[in-house]
Formats: C-alpha cells, sequence, structure tokens
C-alpha cells in the first residue's frame, strides 16, 4: 500500500473577504510526481505556504505522516523552493550549499553528489553572482535536496527561465523523481505538467476541480467535426445518435461532443444508412489545455 505522506481535510484560508483556498482536501501518496494546476492567483502557493507553516490556515486541517509526525518535524524530511533562490552571492555554491546545511542540521556528505546532479560540480567554486538564473534555479534544487527528503516542494520552478533552462530544470525534475523521491509541483502550465507528472490536482478560485492522474484528465471520448451542405438536417440526425452529448456549430461545420465511445466507421454508417452525405469528418481527441479548460468553466 502506498504511503500517505500528507493529507489535507477541509483546508480553506481568507484573506478578509476573499477565499484564497477553499475547503481543500486532497492526499499526497509516496511515489508520485504531483502537479498542483492552476492559473495565477488559483491558491497554489497560499496552500504550499500552509502546508510548510508559512501562512495560517483560517479553518481546516492537514497531517503529515497519518498524523505520526508534527509539521516541525515533517519539516526536516521535505525540501523546498517556494520563493525565489536566496543565497549570499559573494560566496561560492559549495559555501552556501555547507551553510544551508548547518541551517537544516544535516550532514554535508551529499553536497557533492547533489551538484553532481544538476550539473554544477564543475562551478562549485564560482560566486552564486556569476550564475545564470538557471544555475540559480539548479542550485536551489540542489540545497533542497541537500537533507535527503522524501517529498520536494517546487513552486513555479521554470518560471522567468529561457527555454534551455526550463528543458533542464524539467529533466531534472524527472531525473529526482526516477530516484523515488516525491514530488509536488505548483505550476501554471499545463504543458509542464503534463510533460512531468502522473498525477495533478486543478484549482481554480482556491477550488478543487479534479484530482486524479494526468491519463486521466484527458481520458475522454473525444468528439467528431463534421461539415455538410445542408448542417440543419445533420444537426438532427446527431441529435438522435445515443452516444451524442452536446453539438456546436464552429467554422461552418459542428462539433460533435460524445458521451460513450463511438468509432468514425459507425458514424460513416450510420450517416449512409440516412443517406446524409459529410464532406468532412474528422474525430479528435481534446487536448489536456482543452480538458482543463473545460473542468475549470464548468462550475
Amino acid at each position: 500500500m502506498e504511503e500517505n505522506l500528507l493529507e489535507l481535510t477541509q483546508l480553506s484560508k481568507s484573506y478578509g473577504r476573499l477565499k484564497a483556498v477553499d475547503q481543500l482536501s486532497l492526499t499526497l501518496k509516496k511515489g508520485n510526481v504531483y502537479g498542483l494546476l492552476g492559473p495565477n492567483g488559483s491558491g497554489k502557493s497560499t496552500t504550499l505556504g500552509m502546508v510548510l507553516n508559512v501562512v495560517n490556515p483560517t479553518s481546516g486541517n492537514f497531517q503529515w505522516y497519518r498524523g505520526a509526525l508534527t509539521t516541525h518535524q515533517a519539516l526536516k524530511k521535505i525540501g523546498a523552493i517556494i520563493e525565489r533562490p536566496n543565497f549570499y552571492p559573494y560566496m561560492t555554491a559549495l559555501q552556501n550549499l555547507n551553510l544551508i546545511c548547518k541551517i537544516k542540521q544535516c550532514k554535508t556528505d551529499s553536497i557533492q553528489e547533489k551538484l553532481e546532479l544538476v550539473g554544477l560540480w564543475d562551478r562549485r567554486h564560482s560566486k552564486f553572482r556569476t550564475y545564470s538564473l538557471g544555475m540559480k534555479q539548479r542550485l536551489a534544487i540542489a540545497a533542497a535536496l541537500v537533507n535527503n527528503p522524501e517529498l520536494l516542494i517546487l513552486d513555479e520552478p521554470t518560471n522567468g527561465l529561457d527555454p534551455e533552462g526550463i528543458h533542464q530544470i524539467r529533466a531534472l525534475i524527472i531525473k529526482i523523481a526516477k530516484s523515488g523521491t516525491t514530488i509536488l509541483l505548483a505550476s501554471h502550465l499545463l504543458d509542464e505538467v503534463e510533460k512531468v507528472c502522473n498525477q495533478v490536482i486543478v484549482l481554480k478560485n482556491g477550488v478543487k476541480f479534479y484530482e486524479g492522474s494526468v491519463d486521466g484528465i484527458s481520458q475522454t471520448y473525444g468528439y467528431f467535426e463534421l461539415k455538410a451542405k445542408n448542417l440543419d438536417s445533420l444537426k438532427q440526425f446527431l441529435k438522435g445518435i445515443a452516444q451524442v452529448e452536446s453539438i456546436e456549430e464552429e467554422n461552418n461545420g459542428l462539433k460533435v461532443f460524445l458521451k460513450n465511445e463511438l468509432e468514425s466507421e459507425e458514424l460513416s454508417e450510420k450517416l449512409a444508412e440516412a443517406k446524409i452525405f459529410v464532406s468532412h469528418l474528422a474525430k479528435k481527441k481534446p487536448s489536456l489545455e482543452d480538458q482543463f479548460l473545460t473542468l475549470t468553466q464548468s462550475k
């Protein structure tokens, strides 16, 4: 059975009238890569702040390791980057990480391994101020890993990076996950979550819309794009098909959404029997982005 690392129960945070997080319940299990996905202002950073003891919840609660550890004890088993990397600019990478080990009260044994992991061992004697933004972010990840955490929490880790920097950070997250570290990645980028996560929690205005596998969010029956000379008669015919959920008019054609499986061949046969001829018929699967928009706009 997968071990529960963190459980949130009806967790809420209000700032005056604004509900930043609204009765959020979720469970993080060991060995997964979670994407906390939502637009800016959806409550992702506030949620992370609460579980890391930086923000006080208004109501609800959370527990680490099924309540076996206090938050203070649990935080020793966690690595987190929730703000811009904060190191001493005049100190080298090695000096900064040695200092972080003192603060975290952990051994310095793993510093070389972590710097090699993030590709900075060759630059260990360079001062932090000489690092590019991508290197600074990679050093922050090394710093979050020096205590060999069971859970790594990352808040928008690729923000502000160039395409190469983004690629390096994402590749690094996948590598860390393969080593067995559980990861919670907050991001507003669907593409990022799809590439590096296997589980996703979708937030909007502090409310959870979805929790489950990344594959599950896009497990739909898809839709058909159809064009014909007589759209009205085509539309009327399609309304009578049991697998059809809804029909939208778009680009001089129809977009036909399904509630059950229906293959192109089967639909073609039905149309031919009814002597309805179409000039275009294509089956499409919605992207994660389409699904995300559907989820967050449907409530």
